[in-house]
Formats: C-alpha cells, structure tokens, sequence
C-alpha cells in the first residue's frame, strides 16, 4: 500500500451571489496538481454543470469556472486538509481530515437555496462537520458522484439525477 501523503484542497470558487453551492469531499491527485476542480479527464462534473448551466463543456477551465460561478454555482469541499493514499475517498486516512470554514461561508451567502453533495463521502462529511453548526440549514442535495470511479452511473443518468439543480438555480 501506498504511504499517505497530505493532501490541502483548493480554494473556494464562491460569488456573492451564489444559489448553489457544490460540495465534493476533497479534490483527486489531478485536481490538486492542477489547481482546477475536477480536472480529471474522465471525471463528468463539467459536462454536467455545462449542461445545467447552459455553456460549453469545453472551454478552459477559466471560462467553465466563471461561467458556473455566473450561473449562480459555488464550488468548495468539505474537507479542506487531510491524509490520503491515492484519490480516491476511500484512501482519506480517517483521523487526519481538517474541514474547511463552511458554516462561516454559508452565513455570508444569502441567496444560497441549495447545497449539493458530490457524492457519499461529502455527504457524509458534511453532515458530520457542517450540517451540526448551521442554524437554518439550507436544503441538502445527495448527489451521485460524478468520478469516474463511479462507472455504475451513465453520463445520462447522472444528468437526470443533476437535473435538480437547474430548479435551484432558476429561482
């Protein structure tokens, strides 16, 4: 087995104005080396949130990132400094997560509706770390993950599980 290494997430890609807050659990080893969410080649996240948002999945990461941020969708992790053996969820070396300073940011966001889970362990991580310090939680979103990892789920049936989100961001 691989030794754990520390592994420090990203920063939060958050306007003002932001109805949707997208939360994974911490980025992958491509992500992290790239300083861009989701950069893994196969990972489905943009071609998703192109489609929800209504932009093309193929711009630069710069163009996607404002784009997202435009349509009214922040992108942070729950956790925001942790150990981890690969990039998967299951290599994070429980004991060793720090989570990032979500119920601070969620106060400062008043259009926020909707907070979405980009998979079971952001779920589960922000329902352990975060959902206990909010007063008035906004509404919670399960989403399947979008890693490719998760090759049970089609591009077409993670779309329809995503769909949600458009609704939220309509408001």
């Amino acid at each position: 087995m691989s030794a754990a290494m520390l592994c420090i997430g990203l920063r939060a890609q958050v306007n003002a104005d932001c109805r949707v807050l997208l939360l994974g659990s911490m980025p992958g080893v491509a992500s992290l080396q790239e300083q861009r969410y989701y950069a893994h080649p196969r990972n489905r996240f943009w071609p998703i949130v192109a489609d929800i948002c209504g932009f093309a999945a193929d711009l630069d990461y710069a163009q996607r990132l404002q784009a997202a941020k435009a349509a009214g969708i922040g992108l942070w992790d729950v956790i925001g400094r942790c150990e981890r053996r690969g990039s998967l969820d299951a290599g994070i070396v429980r004991g060793t997560e720090v989570p990032n300073a979500l119920p601070e940011l969620i106060a400062q966001l008043p259009e926020l509706k909707l907070i979405g889970c980009n998979g079971g362990a952001a779920l589960q991580a922000y329902q352990r770390w975060v959902l206990p310090h909010l007063a008035a939680p906004p509404t919670l979103l399960a989403l399947p993950s979008t890693s490719p990892a998760n090759a049970a789920w089609s591009l077409p049936r993670l779309r329809q599980a995503w769909q949600p989100l458009a609704a939220a961001l309509a408001t």
